[in-house]
């Protein structure tokens, strides 16, 4: 019995999985914060590559640690090629597990308050992160497309943090940036504050 598999470039069969086809994450840009406002990814800039090249683009969040306590880790888009103004229309979905670690209440609730609908702003990716010592955010996003001018451009990302009331809350973010444009640059900040440590590394899938 053989496998049939696709990509952008043939169709072929498989007949052993061993030979089964992989893609590869292709490192290509590394940002550390250090009282910094933002974090922001421009196609085209300091060697960061955000066009055609890949079709899916990997953003990692790794112990994004905020300088005000209770604040909210963002990010929005720009699909200028100059100005870099982020603020593309978009319609998302937030929803969390959390747990307390006082085992006193968990659950699975619909965000309301952090969801947008056709609206220009950032998308929360966390709720309230505390700014203790031993609190930070780690994550990704995932970025489809992002240079393509017929469809909109997807994106899904995961988030996990101690919250600020001692709790894990596991954030599940999803939605589309509403253009047919394409998307030059990506920019990560704290909806309050600074970005006191942490880096964001982004990745090409082949």
């Amino acid at each position: 019995m053989s496998i049939v598999t696709l990509n952008d470039r043939a169709v072929r069969s498989v007949t052993a999985f061993g030979s089964l086809a992989t893609g590869s994450m292709v490192f290509i840009k590394k940002l550390t914060a250090s009282s910094s406002g933002d974090l922001s990814f421009v196609n085209g800039s300091s060697d960061v590559v955000l066009d055609s090249t890949y079709k899916e683009y990997i953003f990692t969040f790794n112990n994004m640690h905020p300088a005000t306590d209770n604040a909210n880790f963002v990010f929005n888009g720009s699909d200028d090629t100059s100005s870099h103004s982020y603020d593309i229309t978009k319609t998302t979905t937030l929803f969390r597990a959390y747990n307390y670690e006082n085992d006193s209440a968990r659950g699975l609730d619909y965000r309301t308050t952090q969801d947008l609908a056709q609206a220009t702003g950032f998308q929360d990716l966390t709720d309230s992160i505390g700014n203790d010592n031993d609190t930070a955010a780690c994550g990704y996003l995932h970025l489809f497309n992002p240079s393509s001018t017929t469809f909109v451009k997807h994106f899904i990302a995961q988030t996990i943090l101690p919250y600020q009331d001692e709790l894990a809350w596991h954030g599940f973010t999803s939605g589309y940036f509403n253009t047919t444009s394409a998307i030059t640059a990506i920019q990560f900040k704290m909806d309050s504050g600074n970005i006191d440590a942490g880096d964001i590394c982004l990745y090409g899938i082949l």
